[in-house]
């Protein structure tokens, strides 16, 4: 059964614009996951994303209030705070963490698994909506998937793998947390400000994750290579605007329109790791995303219907 085009009361910006930052989200964000397993190469993973995204959130936040956008309020900060935690700290910081140990393109396939986390927390909600019959079967299909994905990691030379797929499951539930919660949360009228906000107090607290861990004391510049340093612009510039562009599709695009993100930056992140970093791809893997971005649409679908 086709499904039905979005009604135009659903857009509040130009479809010209929407596609234009779905693409770059699309492309940018399938790429992040091969730029910072090129980045934890040399630097440490939580002190690289802290000061990713306090030079980002850094930017946007002082480019916003010099524009005239009015002081944030107490709560509109807590809200950003709460957010920034749950979707910067949780859910990149685990997937930095994880980039160590894990190919970025299996990284890539577990984060898919956001929107199925998503309808799960929305399903225990007081007031959010219980899944379908093709939702529930999209996300049995979709975590068998990642059972057959761990297990690959969990045999032979990629036993050590192991601790770092698990990370990434935490990730995936923590960003689909911060997602939940972001969109009845009290945010500045400004998105660009609160966006920048977000980050701040995401970039915060893995800052003070990479303290408590240590990396500052073992940290020296000189023993980061080219390619890690580039990898680091990379993200702190391309890959933080394809942040602020999510951000904004959630907020003027139909969410169903938006979620397609979800099954087509894995497919970016795998092809990108298997030509340019000559990351395995066996027939364990290929079935495994193939349950895990069927799993997605299926999910996807009632909701857009």
């Amino acid at each position: 059964m086709p499904q039905a085009a979005p009604a135009a009361s659903e857009y509040r910006a130009s479809l010209p614009a929407i596609w234009s930052a779905l693409i770059a989200v699309y492309l940018i964000w399938g790429s992040t996951y091969l730029a910072i397993r090129y980045a934890v190469e040399t630097t440490p993973p939580f002190l690289m994303a802290a000061v990713r995204f306090i030079v980002s959130g850094g930017f946007l936040y002082a480019l916003r209030r010099f524009s005239g956008d009015p002081r944030p309020a107490a709560l509109e900060w807590r809200s950003a705070a709460i957010i920034g935690v749950f979707l910067l700290a949780g859910g990149n910081g685990g997937v930095v963490w994880a980039e160590q140990f894990v190919a970025s393109s299996l990284a890539a396939l577990l984060v898919a698994t956001v929107p199925l986390w998503m309808v799960l927390i929305d399903a225990f909600r007081p007031t959010g909506h219980r899944p379908g019959l093709i939702a529930v079967t999209g996300i049995l299909i979709g975590f068998g998937g990642v059972v057959l994905l761990i297990g690959s990691t969990a045999s032979g030379a990629d036993a050590a793998n192991l601790p770092g797929a698990a990370a990434l499951i935490f990730a995936s539930f923590s960003w689909a947390t911060g997602s939940i919660y972001g969109k009845s949360a009290k945010l500045p009228a400004s998105q660009l400000l609160g966006t920048g906000m977000e980050m701040l107090a995401g970039g915060v607290a893995l800052m003070l994750l990479a303290i408590v861990r240590g990396e500052w004391s073992g940290f020296e510049l000189a023993a980061v290579s080219r390619r890690s340093a580039l990898a680091v612009v990379y993200l702190t510039v391309i890959g933080s605007s394809a942040f602020v562009a999510y951000v904004w599709l959630l907020r003027v695009a139909p969410t169903p329109l938006v979620a397609t993100y979800a099954y087509i930056n894995p497919l970016v992140a795998v092809l990108l790791g298997y030509f340019l970093a000559q990351e395995p791809m066996t027939l364990r893997t290929l079935l495994a995303a193939t349950l895990i971005i069927g799993s997605v649409v299926l999910v996807s679908t009632p909701r857009s219907r």
